[in-house]
């Protein structure tokens, strides 16, 4: 993920420049830098998601499959 360049002192000071209080501009500057630094899904952390579902399914077909062959042989 790229970085996103953010300068809170200058957020702060034109948010103060507009009759904003200092704390007031503080909270938003470092509300807005908060928000940017989330992690955001990206379609590789989609495609690795899916294979991981798709290789579990498989299994648990697998496994489904097995018991109903041994539940099979148990009744004959």
């Amino acid at each position: 993920m790229s970085a996103i360049t953010f300068d809170t002192l200058k957020f702060v000071k034109t948010l103060k420049s507009s009759g904003m209080s200092e704390e007031q501009a503080e909270a938003i500057a470092n509300a807005v830098k908060d928000a940017q630094e989330t992690q955001l899904v990206t379609k590789v952390d989609l495609i690795e998601l899916k294979m991981e579902l798709i290789k579990w399914v498989v299994a648990l077909m697998l496994a489904q499959t097995g018991l109903i062959i041994a539940a099979f042989k148990l009744l004959t």
